[in-house]
């Protein structure tokens, strides 16, 4: 089992996924966006930007997959993304169900030097106050999908970070 880990762990199909998975992500948002107007909130927008974040990371380990510290960088740098987009569907769930205090408010947060709402306003412009996220299919919520898309990922990014970080550090290499 743990073998199979390990040939996942640098497989290019794997990050080929991976890409497919966030562009596929970043679609559905923008449909649901500009096709069904269901406009964005704060915690969908930062939502979105974990999801930018993943699809670089995931492009950048096509190219380091066979640099061992490479790999092992990448996979940590994904088990931080995932963690990231984990936290922010959590509080949109959290929000949507009530059982998070709080509320969301029509500024994205981002720094000046990292002002994506300002430089590309059609994908990162929050347009509506947080409270639901439209229903998906079988009546589960936009929320409640990436809340176990988001665990589900955190959790096998860690594993296979974990992995390339036992062969990086404890094999010896032949």
């Amino acid at each position: 089992m743990l073998d199979k880990f390990d040939k996942i762990a640098a497989h290019k199909y794997y990050w080929f996924a991976l890409v497919a998975l966030a562009l596929v992500l970043e679609a559905l948002a923008l449909f649901y966006q500009y096709g069904l107007n269901y406009y964005p909130c704060v915690l969908c927008i930062h939502v979105r930007i974990w999801v930018v974040f993943i699809f670089f990371i995931a492009l950048l380990a096509l190219k380091l997959k066979q640099h061992r510290y490479g790999l092992f960088t990448v996979h940590a740098l994904m088990s931080i993304c995932w963690a990231g987009m984990l936290e922010r569907s959590y509080m949109l769930l959290g929000i949507e169900r009530g059982f998070v205090e709080g509320s969301c408010n029509m500024q994205s947060g981002l720094p000046a030097w990292f002002a994506l709402d300002k430089w590309f306003p059609l994908v990162f412009e929050v347009q509506e106050a947080c409270g639901y996220t439209p229903e998906l299919l079988f009546g589960i919520t936009m929320a409640e999908a990436l809340i176990v898309i988001s665990f589900m990922l955190f959790v096998l990014s860690l594993v296979l970070m974990f992995r390339v970080s036992f062969a990086l550090f404890f094999k010896k290499s032949h």
